[in-house]
């Protein structure tokens, strides 16, 4: 039997994803064969085709998808044949109708949970709860800055936040975004691109600038984001939306307070099994509990992927990118 699957065979723009047929595999011990409903489209993604982040070529793309399992390797008793599931930490190959997934890596569904809300929010609810509740130690009442609030990691951000009490100071790259994340409960919007946003953060803040600075845009944003931290303050740089961030010396984070900085990645807080599942279990509760609602910015079929990812890049969408799989 054959299956249809996006591959890259070599770095570079969109016009690079390609639909093949390869041959449907077997899940072998340990692993899950799970067809695809729902695949989610992330940055990181556009990392792994650009080669900012190198794949050995050819490769497929993609590390989000939610589905049903259609078959067992030996050894997994934790998951069976028909139970509804979603994976956000690959294996790379997500761009396709189904995947052979570690069970390891799978978290089962709960009903009030579809296939499209699942790769619409996984590895971006993920993102968003490990940055808040493992990153950052945030106390009810501080006030923190979250870059590209319209984004799905930021929507999911700015949501989150606001239930754990934080004050939140949001921008966006469009003025036509701001609504947006007004719409969420954030009431401090600026259009970061077109504002003189660093006086406006320190205006907002008192002068005294904000405890954490969530940062996913990288590159256009990182130096100002330092100058609106408070002595000591954190800055979390956890994506590259506008490019890398450039080298500098570690004397800039005293020259702006004794600043602390990190550059998390998911994969590192969820290596752990027991802390993966408590992280899923998190995002779950705030998605049942309706606190937390995901937009679907656009959602177009597994053979339109090169679209979304130049609808990804072009800072045109707000709330997530699914590719949907027909079932067969």
């Amino acid at each position: 039997m054959q299956q249809r699957k996006i591959q890259i065979n070599a770095h570079g723009g969109a016009d690079q994803l390609v639909l093949t047929s390869v041959p449907l595999v077997a899940p072998g011990p340990g692993q899950v064969r799970v067809q695809h409903r729902a695949v989610g489209v992330n940055f990181i993604d556009t990392y792994h085709r650009t080669g900012l982040y190198p794949l050995a070529l050819p490769s497929g793309l993609g590390l989000e998808a939610a589905g049903v399992i259609d078959a067992v390797g030996e050894g997994v008793t934790e998951f069976s044949v028909g139970q509804r599931v979603a994976y956000c930490s690959g294996p790379i190959g997500a761009y396709a109708e189904s995947n052979i997934v570690p069970a390891t890596n799978l978290l089962p569904l709960p009903d009030s949970i579809s296939e499209e809300l699942a790769a619409a929010s996984l590895l971006k609810g993920l993102t968003a709860a490990y940055l808040l509740l493992k990153t950052s130690q945030n106390q009810a009442g501080d006030t923190v800055l979250i870059h590209a609030a319209a984004g799905g990691v930021g929507q999911i951000l700015c949501q989150w936040a606001l239930t754990l009490n934080l004050r939140v100071i949001a921008t966006v790259g469009r003025d036509e975004k701001m609504a947006v994340v007004q719409q969420l409960g954030c009431e401090r919007v600026i259009n970061y691109r077109t504002s003189p946003w660093v006086d406006w953060v320190r205006t907002c803040t008192n002068g005294q600038g904000v405890s954490v600075v969530y940062d996913g845009v990288g590159k256009d944003t990182f130096e100002d984001s330092l100058r609106c931290l408070m002595p000591r303050g954190l800055m979390v740089s956890y994506g590259n939306a506008s490019g890398a961030v450039e080298g500098f010396s570690p004397l800039l984070l005293a020259k702006y307070g004794s600043l602390f900085l990190t550059r998390p990645t998911l994969a590192d807080y969820v290596r752990d099994p027991a802390e993966f599942k408590a992280l899923g279990s998190a995002l779950f509760d705030v998605l049942q509990s309706g606190k937390v609602r995901p937009a679907i910015s656009h959602r177009l079929p597994l053979a339109q992927a090169d679209e979304a990812h130049r609808l990804l890049e072009s800072g045109q969408t707000t709330g997530s990118v699914i590719l949907t799989v027909e079932e067969k």
